[in-house]
């Protein structure tokens, strides 16, 4: 998993055992004698798309750093119903200690590939990629992220030191879509490619007369996007178009990308995954 950065990877994991055990598992402290053995092994309870299988394993290894998991998948591959993902043997007292946070992280990334997937599915024979936001769980952007791109699709800026993105926020604050662009442009130079969210045709004619790069849309028609994104196109050729909104989902998502986007952005990838169903079945061994 070389995306991911493993010690930052590792201190995320710390912190999250520590919220768990807080002063120690006492119910497995009370039930489990010391250096008993266990088997643990994840079984996937319905179809998905597998992402976090590293997270897991470091959630053992911290804990014991002897515990490995054998995996009989890959993160990023698609799995049925009943499939184990992986299994592991060591202390009883690790597995079930480290049970909750393995599978929470297992379940909520695999749960953000599988939705990506979907998306990316439904727009396939378009021109148009997934991307995700910075609409991510505090403490987890970089594994959603990660799991994003397991998914299928492209990552956004990780943050905002990442890239310029004006907001109609930002806009008013400046005196206007024109003056915030020129700022930026003066400010940065060609260091970064401007992004601007714009509404009407106006806004469009402002962003690019002054410099912009790429603009977003957000919460219209399939039809007004396309009416839009004609006009961009007419100013400035090379225009990347992003489209985002509520009005999306796997079903109407590619209607948005017929209408001519580049990229669509949906903060649900990270923001509201399901979390798939899936068990850590642990037996004496």
């Amino acid at each position: 998993m070389n995306w991911l950065d493993e010690g930052s990877l590792y201190s995320q994991i710390g912190l999250f055992l520590r919220e768990d055990l807080g002063r120690g598992d006492i119910t497995t402290q009370a039930i489990v004698a010391r250096n008993t053995r266990a088997r643990g092994r994840f079984v996937a309870g319905q179809r998905m798309v597998v992402a976090g299988l590293e997270a897991a394993e470091e959630v053992f290894l911290t804990l014991d750093s002897q515990q490995q998991l054998e995996a009989f998948t890959s993160d990023g591959e698609e799995l049925d119903v009943g499939k184990v993902i992986a299994r592991t043997t060591g202390f009883a007292d690790v597995l079930l200690s480290g049970e909750r946070v393995a599978l929470n992280l297992l379940q909520h990334l695999s749960g953000v590939a599988t939705l990506t997937n979907q998306y990316v599915r439904a727009v396939a024979g378009t021109n148009a990629v997934i991307v995700d936001s910075r609409a991510t769980t505090p403490g987890l952007r970089m594994l959603e992220k990660y799991a994003v791109l397991l998914g299928g699709g492209q990552n956004h800026r990780l943050g905002l030191d990442d890239g310029v993105v004006i907001t109609a926020n930002h806009a008013s604050i400046a005196g206007g879509i024109g003056s915030a662009v020129k700022a930026a442009k003066e400010r940065l130079g060609r260091l970064h490619r401007i992004q601007v969210k714009v509404a009407t045709d106006s806004d469009v004619r402002d962003a690019l007369s002054n410099g912009a790069d790429l603009l977003s849309f957000e919460n219209i028609s399939p039809e007004e996007l396309g009416r839009l994104i004609a006009i961009s196109r007419q100013l400035l050729p090379s225009v990347t178009i992003e489209y985002a909104g509520n009005n999306m989902s796997p079903d109407t998502v590619g209607s948005f990308a017929r209408a001519g986007a580049d990229m669509i952005c949906i903060d649900e990838l990270t923001s509201s995954a399901p979390s798939m169903q899936i068990t850590f079945q642990i037996q004496p061994f």
